[in-house]
């Protein structure tokens, strides 16, 4: 997730208020600056009473600032969690509450381009989802959430703005007045479904298929959209012996009778524009998402013990989305010790990826298409029904007030409900004239999405840092359901696994999601959820290692076995026919470092997360060799060119020749056909398409569509691409070769959300980091994406954090985040951990209480 991007363009401080700013910095304010940066700095040692814990607490932290949180019971190891969280993250954590709750104007004041933002998302109606979830738990299983909620109010209680975030003190010169609320449980539960968001419905592509297909036609859109998987070229993370064992005996190859896609048009009703407003300020506008993840155990590794490595890629910020913490209680609740560390989110209890005393565990996105938008036919007579099995039904209607913090006025709308979902298209906001359009009769459309249904997935997660073995681990996943995920397993008797969990839709045959669905019968409703027991699974398999990193989960024997245990006429397949799963490059990549450097060890490991090499680019080299180039330079570059290793190292000369005429040649190809509609990014996809065009040298998809009564061909579009691309890295680095760097183009900014994006210079380098030099690239393990979009190579998505964990030796476990433990710009935490994480390096994962002893520079003790 990545809430900033291009969020400079809509929460700048403008007018008198920067003005304002600017005196105050240039001024003489600089000193008053370093004051109001250092009033949130929390206090990390003594001892002092708390009220709400049960017993005494000690939260020992080592030199990087993370916390090793002692307690005697649950609910004390859950109240300092969420006291420490928010010492640390208390802004990052009440940014992310007003984003999931559509509120984010509360904070920054009326902000022209962000009101459709928070519409859509009041619209969603996410914070009465997380409301009906928490009522859903019993009181047990409120716990964890209670008493985390009990300990951030803690923290927080009874400071002033200033006192919890230097961001409230500068945009409180803008006009914006705060009122601090106490934290609760709901908000937390809402982190989820941002997440969900994030990682699958800020994907759909239902609206751009259907614009595509009138602007390509059907053949060439898809060759953009999903070009066809490379399941005999590519790894799948299960393979076909796999689910063999997952459904027993033979299983058919493939699927009889299958329908691709479904034609919006063929209903009647236009499709104007897509429902949800741009987001590209929160998730980046990116499309490559992903993470890797692996394990090894047997004769793969040479201790013979499990081996589990993660690095989940999303989008850079300041401070990192990761926040690690290491949990111990004397007592689970059941006489066991609870002990679990690894990474979290600020906002929620308990640990997401990482490991307990006997398994760990790690995570990387999976791309099920979960989520389908209805066409509606509303009563032409009362615009609060709609049409449904030949009668009109009543919908259900909710008022939402959008305040904002500035005191402009605010913007009441009216939220009409299907029993489909809220139609996410009325009330649309033009941010030019300030008028809100109210109801959208003519083509509303109604978002039906597994998060828009109460869910457990923070249950789960308490679930996995207690299991002790593959079958509690399972049973903990069976209530991960949005966002779904695919999670790779060891434990320390050197089992290893893989389970896919999350509700997954049923719909009926013929019917794919893949355009906006009929909403007028229930002939085209969802027929349920996929079975838990039958989603993607392993355990154990014979090769001794698996590996996630968002390539196609299973091969296409799966789905057909699938569809036939399901029986009936319905479609269950959410394979790469369907959705835009990531192309496998770096699972095929990591699949060869696996076989070839064994047996591992954690050092193998983390040369392996640290992998530049580019297998897209062994793929296109080829055709660039066999180019007739006349002009001598171009030549000359070519050949050395060929020379290159295929690594996006930091000092790589080549990388950057490549680059440029990667980038060149993808917009010559593809954003040359998309026009407006679309953006080329020279990700994954367009890799596995430019693969596949350059064996078809008379592809349509060749011509340049600016040239009137001529055909370009395959190496017409290649020579012009690499001629400029040379032209373009000697305007950039000069036309000595040998000086060029990678790194001098390809780096890495974090910048911190809304000062980092002010345009006030002076401001952003006191709150943001870098740009840094950076090695890997898109698709790269080291997977330090940029995006053609952006017009250059700036780092928009990278490895968040790495992790790497030795079951057979817990002392050996080694992690590194991107950037630092605080949220604050005066903490020695803030920043201190990018230089390692840029070069590779790690830092140890104290496990024992005598390493963390030893290791302890500060001792915070909580007394009741």
């Amino acid at each position: 997730m990545k809430l900033q991007g291009s969020f400079g363009k809509v929460v700048k401080i403008t007018g008198l208020a920067l003005l304002a700013v600017f005196v105050l910095l240039f001024g003489g304010g600089f000193i008053y600056y370093q004051i109001i940066a250092r009033a949130p700095l929390p206090q990390i040692d003594g001892e002092f009473s708390v009220k709400g814990l049960k017993d005494r607490v000690e939260i020992l932290r080592d030199s990087h600032g993370v916390p090793h949180i002692y307690a005697k019971n649950m609910h004390d190891v859950s109240f300092a969690q969420g006291y420490v969280q928010a010492q640390d993250r208390w802004w990052q954590m009440e940014f992310y509450r007003k984003t999931c709750a559509g509120r984010i104007e509360e904070l920054t004041g009326k902000k022209s381009a962000l009101v459709s933002s928070d519409i859509y998302l009041r619209s969603l109606g996410l914070y009465g989802v997380c409301k009906r979830e928490y009522e859903s738990y019993t009181p047990a299983e409120r716990a964890p959430l209670d008493a985390f909620a009990a300990g951030v109010n803690a923290y927080i209680a009874g400071k002033s703005p200033r006192k919890l975030s230097v961001n409230y003190a500068l945009l409180g010169l803008t006009g914006v007045k705060f009122t601090i609320k106490p934290w609760t449980p709901i908000d937390s539960l809402m982190f989820s479904k941002i997440m969900a968001w994030d990682l699958g419905l800020r994907r759909d592509p239902e609206i751009l298929r259907t614009r595509l297909y009138e602007k390509l036609g059907a053949k060439m859109a898809e060759m953009w959209l999903i070009p066809p998987w490379p399941v005999t070229e590519k790894p799948t993370t299960l393979t076909g012996e796999d689910i063999k064992a997952l459904f027993g005996g033979t299983v058919a190859t493939h699927l009889k009778g299958e329908k691709h896609f479904s034609s919006a048009h063929a209903a009647g009703i236009p499709i104007s524009d897509d429902g949800a407003p741009d987001f590209s300020w929160m998730g980046g506008g990116h499309d490559g998402v992903g993470s890797n993840s692996w394990v090894a155990t047997g004769k793969m590794t040479k201790s013979g013990r499990a081996l589990l490595a993660n690095d989940p890629h999303l989008g850079i910020q300041m401070p990192s989305i990761w926040y690690e913490v290491a949990l111990h209680a004397a007592d689970d609740g059941t006489g066991r010790p609870f002990d679990v560390q690894g990474f979290t989110f600020s906002t929620n209890p308990g640990v997401v990826i990482g490991h307990n005393a006997d398994i760990s565990w790690g995570t990387t996105n999976v791309y099920p298409d979960v989520n389908d938008q209805y066409m509606i036919k509303v009563n032409p007579k009362n615009p609060l029904q709609y049409r449904w099995n030949g009668a009109w039904r009543d919908m259900t209607v909710r008022k939402e007030s959008i305040v904002f913090g500035n005191g402009k006025p605010s913007i009441e709308i009216t939220v009409r409900v299907t029993h489909l979902g809220p139609i996410i298209n009325d009330n649309r906001y033009d941010p030019e004239t300030g008028t809100l359009a109210g109801f959208n009769n003519e083509d509303p459309r109604a978002l039906k999405w597994t998060a828009l249904e109460p869910g457990r997935i923070a249950l789960a997660i308490i679930g996995l840092n207690k299991a002790r073995n593959w079958n509690e681990f399972r049973a903990a996943l069976k209530d991960w359901d949005a966002p779904s995920q695919s999670i790779v397993y060891a434990d320390t008797k050197g089992n290893i696994g893989f389970q896919m969990p999350g509700r997954i839709p049923i719909r009926p045959a013929g019917l794919a999601g893949q355009v906006p669905t009929p909403g007028w019968g229930s002939e085209y409703e969802w027929k349920g959820y996929i079975p838990y027991d039958l989603l993607p699974r392993a355990f154990n398999p014979a090769r001794g290692f698996m590996v996630a990193a968002n390539q196609e989960v299973a091969p296409p024997e799966y789905y057909a076995a699938l569809n036939a245990r399901l029986g009936g006429a319905v479609n269950a397949n959410f394979g790469s026919r369907y959705n835009k799963w990531v192309y496998g490059y770096r699972a095929q990549r990591i699949n060869e470092m696996l076989r070839q450097s064994a047996p591992h060890t954690p050092a193998t490991y983390r040369a392996m997360q640290n992998d530049d090499v580019n297998l897209s680019a062994a793929e296109v080299l080829p055709y660039i060799k066999k180019l007739e180039l006349s002009n001598g330079d171009l030549a000359a570059a070519r050949d050395w060119l060929m020379q290159w290793d295929r690594r996006f190292g930091e000092e790589s000369p080549q990388a950057v020749l490549y680059a440029m005429f990667w980038k060149r040649l993808t917009g010559l190809v593809f954003q040359d056909k998309l026009g407006d509609v679309a953006k080329s990014d020279a990700a994954d996809k367009e890799m596995w398409a430019m693969k596949l065009l350059l064996a078809n040298p008379d592809d349509a998809w060749w011509d340049d569509s600016t040239t009137k009564n001529k055909i370009e061909t395959r190496d017409e579009v290649l020579v012009r691409s690499f001629r400029e691309g040379y032209e373009a890295a000697v305007a950039a680095l000069g036309k000595n070769r040998a000086k060029w760097r990678w790194s001098d183009l390809h780096r890495a900014t974090f910048v911190s959300t809304p000062l980092g994006a002010s345009k006030i210079g002076l401001l952003e380098k006191m709150v943001n980091r870098g740009p840094v030099p950076v090695g890997g690239s898109t698709e790269c393990v080291n997977n330090n994406m940029w995006d053609a979009g952006t017009g250059d190579f700036s780092v928009v998505m990278i490895p968040s954090m790495r992790m790497i964990v030795d079951m057979g030796d817990f002392g050996g476990n080694v992690s590194i985040n991107s950037t630092g433990q605080s949220g604050h710009p005066k903490s020695p935490w803030y920043g201190d951990m990018i230089d390692s994480w840029r070069k590779g390096a790690y830092r140890p994962m104290l496990w024992t209480r005598p390493q963390v002893d030893k290791a302890a520079k500060y001792t915070l003790v909580l007394k009741p």
